[in-house]
């Protein structure tokens, strides 16, 4: 399949990226980011562009993928709502109603969050993000909630918090499942999404580690 993913330049758009290099069944992969990943492979295009607002330069780029994994987004500490919304949902769906017109049979799978379905500012809005994304006619739609994930080793963007506290994972993996995976597995269950569907639009860190093993 051929797939398309934005934020390969963050940690967890570059272990999707990892997951799908290594992936028999992926034969290509496009990313597209603000600035050069630095990252080469003979499956991989790399497409640099600024301004994802304002998609029309590239769109007929866009054609004929069987996937789209959204990794791109923004913390909402220390942001205003109404910037927050610009930078995740009005972003979000017009990359999507871009990319629906180019690639309609496409899986569009979407990074949301652990606790989406919370009262918080940041979880409304990417709620509300998750619910239009699915109105959208692609093949299908998957929101995805990972939790905490344990890196993949030797991985450039992997944040620092990570490194400190990486060591306490596999007593959170014991006493709290629910909420750990490794960054692998979510990569992973991307893929699965598109081969093998899942039967559930959203998907917490249970279901994702689940059908990560498929």
């Amino acid at each position: 399949m051929k797939v398309i993913i934005t934020g390969a330049t963050g940690m967890v758009g570059e272990g999707v990226l990892h997951e799908c290099l290594l992936h028999p069944s992926v034969e290509k992969v496009l990313i597209i980011n603000r600035k050069p990943s630095g990252i080469t492979h003979p499956k991989l295009q790399e497409l640099v562009h600024t301004d994802f607002f304002n998609l029309s330069p590239i769109a007929s780029q866009l054609a004929g993928y069987d996937a789209c994994f959204f990794c791109l987004g923004v913390s909402s500490v220390g942001m205003k709502e109404a910037d927050y919304r610009r930078l995740t949902y009005d972003l979000t769906m017009h990359f999507a109603e871009t990319l629906v017109q180019q690639s309609p049979h496409a899986v569009f799978t979407y990074v949301s969050g652990a606790g989406t379905d919370g009262s918080s500012m940041w979880a409304k809005v990417k709620r509300q993000t998750e619910d239009n994304l699915a109105k959208l006619p692609f093949r299908n739609t998957y929101a995805f909630r990972p939790g905490f994930m344990k890196p993949t080793p030797g991985l450039k963007n992997t944040l620092h918090l990570y490194r400190y506290i990486n060591w306490l994972y596999p007593l959170m993996r014991k006493l709290m499942p629910a909420y750990v995976s490794t960054l692998a597995e979510l990569g992973q269950a991307m893929i699965n999404s598109v081969l093998k569907g899942y039967s559930t639009r959203v998907l917490e860190v249970k279901d994702i580690v689940a059908l990560a093993h498929r």
